[in-house]
């Protein structure tokens, strides 16, 4: 279950939880413009660091600071993941987006290498929203239909953070060469020329940390029941601002501050209110009329001396779908990321005059300036978004996430042997194969990444540990994009000696078999979504036991539940119905 008992609406489905999907991806959407700021300047900026003057080093020590947040990130990953199950998706979430914010502000006070290695190095200490990011997804989602929609949401969000960051890093970075009536000369930003971004960024990323103390619901089965005082806050704020934009809300709420005392008198005598007057987006406004009679006087408890059923231990987490899904997904991000790092390189890498020695003795590259290959990756990068958006639920819906994620694999080792004979081509002819090659990708990293995530999810056990599966998965994936660039590189560099400048693809496409086999022992059922009704789902350890001091079913309501009722009901507090510990 996600946000406790879901409503269903008139057609009798569960609504998409769109309020707190829009909140968690404007919390999400601060981490990539963050991340990705770094990228325009981070050349100029170990140069002027005057370690070298050699521009081969420049590019390996750019190549350090950018790997060092990959690298701290896997060594926490599985911490930041287990931590969420104990404490709550929403605190792990929100200490990241701070963690992250701490690292730009050092980074953008950096004046050597050491400095700047450091701070990239605390973001991915600190930042573990990876893993609970996905767990949180697949917490609020509760009928498996919606998943298709919801998978694409934050891959989506990172596409367009990552278009966003690189144009704000490359428009703020050096101010004051840049905007000198704006930033005169002697001023902070004249020392520390690469602070502004990194200012701008930190501002971006504690707008997030507010809204996400304000109106990010938990959606830990076991913590979201909690006293969540930012939740309450952000509640009040909304209240407020509604009732100073709508004169009639306000007349009302004055009208009804007649009764507040009274009603808070008798709150005060209950102990606990009851559950279905917590605050959720998808919840119903109760009424005695629509509430089950069994709900209002009956949950869920334990068979024996009232305990919960154990927590499922870390090792039983891990089933053999669980490892084959995760290493499944360190494959897909070690050769997709080698991908992303040798593609602008052949870009970029002269024409030769070398004939070449077919089949696989060839170098060369298109000779394409900078500015045309950014616009390449511009374009890249829309079509990603609108792919993410669009053909990935239809595809999913259609074929299912485990025959889509298969099919791609298996096919995705042709396209990296396919890759260095581009160069080959007739000139007239390179930008039209380019095309078609980059389309392919983007679509079947589009298709394959969401694919995966819900393979993964659907494969857990036990929702009280998805968050270690996740903290794993991500560390996964954090190791393989950390080596894949220099692995790529050093077998790049060695294939360029040998005249064989395809050295480093065909690589990758050995890595594609190794995951195209892995693959074919994937399996899809059989999870927490394949239940008759995931809304009510429950631990098959529990039964209906009376709570004490509540009313039988065949009795009216109690005076103090009547009242709580009226006091409540109509008033700016949203409600749920009881929903069973799970």
């Amino acid at each position: 279950m996600a946000l406790g008992r879901q409503r269903r609406d008139a057609s009798g489905s569960v609504p998409f939880p769109v309020r707190q999907m829009f909140i968690l991806a404007v919390c999400r959407i601060c981490e990539p413009i963050a991340f990705m700021s770094i990228f325009p300047y981070i050349y100029y900026m170990i140069m002027s660091f005057h370690i070298t003057e050699d521009q081969r080093l420049i590019a390996i020590y750019a190549g350090m600071v950018t790997s060092a947040f990959a690298f701290a990130e896997f060594s926490t990953g599985v911490l930041w993941g287990r931590l969420s199950d104990k404490i709550g998706r929403k605190p792990v979430l929100i200490t990241g987006l701070a963690g992250t914010g701490l690292s730009m502000l050092i980074f953008g006070f950096a004046k050597s290498l050491p400095v700047a290695l450091l701070a990239r190095a605390l973001g991915g200490l600190l930042n573990g929203n990876i893993g609970v990011l996905q767990t949180t997804v697949a917490e609020m989602i509760t009928v498996k239909e919606h998943q298709p929609r919801a998978y694409a949401v934050m891959p989506f969000i990172w596409c367009l953070g990552s278009i966003i960051g690189p144009a704000l890093g490359g428009a703020l970075a050096d101010p004051c060469r840049n905007y000198p009536s704006i930033f005169p000369p002697g001023t902070l930003f004249e020392r520390f020329p690469y602070l502004l971004p990194n200012l701008i960024c930190t501002v971006v990323l504690a707008c997030g940390v507010i809204i996400g103390i304000l109106f990010l619901e938990e959606t830990h089965q076991e913590k979201k029941f909690r006293k969540d005082r930012g939740l309450e806050a952000g509640q009040w704020l909304s209240s407020w601002l509604q009732r100073r934009t709508d004169p009639y809300e306000a007349a009302f709420s004055k009208a009804s501050e007649a009764n507040l005392p009274e009603s808070r008198s008798l709150l005060d005598e209950v102990d606990d209110p009851p559950p279905y007057y917590r605050s959720t987006e998808t919840s119903p406004r109760p009424s005695f009329s629509d509430i089950p009679r069994e709900e209002t006087t009956k949950v869920s408890a334990p068979k024996s001396s009232g305990a919960r059923s154990p927590r499922p231990s870390v090792q039983t987490a891990f089933t053999k779908q669980v490892i084959l899904n995760i290493v499944g997904y360190g494959l897909l991000a070690y050769h997709t990321i080698t991908f992303e790092q040798l593609m602008p390189v052949m870009l970029s890498t002269p024409e030769t005059d070398t004939p070449p020695v077919l089949p696989f003795m060839f170098t060369g590259g298109f000779a394409l300036p900078t500015k045309t290959i950014g616009l390449i990756m511009s374009f890249q990068g829309a079509y990603s978004m609108i792919a993410q958006l669009f053909l990935f639920p239809i595809v999913v819906r259609r074929f299912g996430s485990l025959a889509v994620f298969r099919t791609i694999t298996i096919a995705w080792p042709l396209l990296y042997v396919l890759v260095p004979y581009l160069v080959l081509l007739p000139r007239q002819l390179r930008m039209t194969g380019l095309a078609l090659c980059l389309l392919v990708k983007v679509t079947s990293q589009v298709l394959a990444y969401p694919s995966n995530a819900i393979l993964l999810t659907n494969s857990a056990p036990s929702m009280l540990v998805l968050g270690a599966i996740n903290g794993v998965a991500a560390s996964t994936a954090s190791l393989s994009r950390a080596f894949g660039p220099t692995l790529s590189g050093l077998i790049h560099s060695v294939g360029l000696r040998w005249g064989c400048s395809g050295l480093a693809w065909w690589s990758s496409a050995l890595v594609c078999v190794i995951g195209a086999i892995e693959c074919l022992w994937m399996q899809e059922g059989g999870g927490r979504m394949d239940n008759d009704d995931p809304v009510e789902e429950t631990d098959p350890d529990l039964e209906e036991t009376p709570v004490p001091g509540t009313t039988p079913i065949d009795e009216e309501p109690s005076p103090v539940i009547s009242i709580l009722h009226e006091a409540f009901l109509d008033s700016e507090v949203p409600a749920v119905a009881i929903s069973p510990p799970d």
